[in-house]
């Protein structure tokens, strides 16, 4: 089954995760630590890409960020080899530290941004590399320790967490840390994690009730939201993929898809361009009307020109289909 693409947009929150290949090691020591997170924080900056949580684990990674103005996969690129040289170098190997294919699920901020935040920032403390909420607090590979103030980091936008948990930063503090302790007993929250409508109705006892009132839901395994938060970001992301297509797509490469059906059908490119109708003119008139609106992703008014044919000719092939 071939991937799926990723979603994003400049300011799209997302929750991503990258692993060490076959489950290896992606860090060894406190340097490899140091290493992981002075990187992490210089791409965001560079890039403008906003980090409110994450967590460093010893053979994976959580980020929750917004992606900035070059988009997430420039920043994971970026953050990605560089950290592989430095290790690499420090270890004396080659070859991949990665997992080619890190996961980035997008997420609907109201709904799942201080969950998101108390998930990832737990990490250390249910893999028991923290005994407890107080070491947490300590903890210097995680962006726990920078929201309750115990280590600073410059490129850590610790403020727009803390203003979901109140208006002054002590009793913010005081709430982000009581919200984070109530998590504790939540354990692994496979619902934040897993796939398509199960993460998107919020776990399978959820699931299992909609199907039981026969009600519909959309779910995408790359997205963690509500099924309307789901349709619309699919929605727009056909819209923006539509829209890249009719900028790539030159006018010479869609007289030649045409010219070669013509050769191919054994009917004249001239006829068809000028509106013929004789023999199997409309039959491939009308299939390229739909391989340049859908397949190509040209406008009903670009298609109409180059079938020498009106805007409202393509529309009615296409409500044909349709139907």
């Amino acid at each position: 089954m071939p991937r799926q693409a990723r979603l994003d947009a400049p300011g799209t929150l997302h929750h991503v995760i990258l692993r060490g290949l076959e489950r290896g090691a992606i860090v060894k020591d406190n340097g490899d630590r140091a290493a992981f997170v002075a990187r992490l924080g210089a791409v965001a900056q560079a890039t403008g890409t906003a980090l409110y949580a994450w967590a460093l684990l010893p053979n994976h990674a959580h980020l929750l960020l917004r992606s900035g103005p070059a988009g997430l996969p420039r920043f994971m690129r970026r953050f990605l080899t560089g950290y592989a040289i430095t290790f690499n170098r420090r270890h004396k190997r080659v070859g991949h530290l990665f997992q080619n294919r890190y996961k980035s699920i997008v997420c609907e901020v109201d709904a799942y941004f201080r969950e998101l935040i108390r998930y990832i920032h737990l990490n250390p403390l249910r893999a028991k590399l923290v005994a407890d909420l107080r070491a947490l607090d300590r903890y210097p590979w995680s962006g726990h320790a920078t929201v309750v103030g115990r280590i600073p980091h410059a490129w850590q936008d610790h403020r727009s967490v803390l203003a979901w948990f109140g208006r002054t930063q002590g009793k913010a503090v005081r709430a982000y840390r009581d919200y984070v302790r109530e998590g504790i007993p939540l354990g692994r929250r496979p619902e934040l994690v897993g796939g398509g409508l199960v993460r998107s109705a919020g776990g399978w006892a959820e699931v299992r009730a909609l199907r039981r009132q026969q009600d519909p839901m959309a779910g995408d395994p790359r997205i963690l939201g509500s099924g309307d938060f789901v349709e619309g970001l699919l929605r727009e992301a056909e819209e923006r993929q539509a829209g890249a297509l009719r900028r790539a797509v030159t006018p010479q490469a869609t007289e030649a898809v045409i010219a070669r059906r013509c050769q191919r059908e054994g009917v004249s490119l001239g006829e068809l361009q000028r509106g013929g109708r004789r023999g199997p003119l409309s039959a491939v008139r009308a299939d390229l009307a739909r391989h340049l609106v859908a397949g190509l992703g040209l406008s009903l008014a670009q298609a109409a020109r180059h079938l020498g044919v009106s805007t409202t000719a393509i529309f009615k092939i296409l409500r044909k289909t349709d139907a």
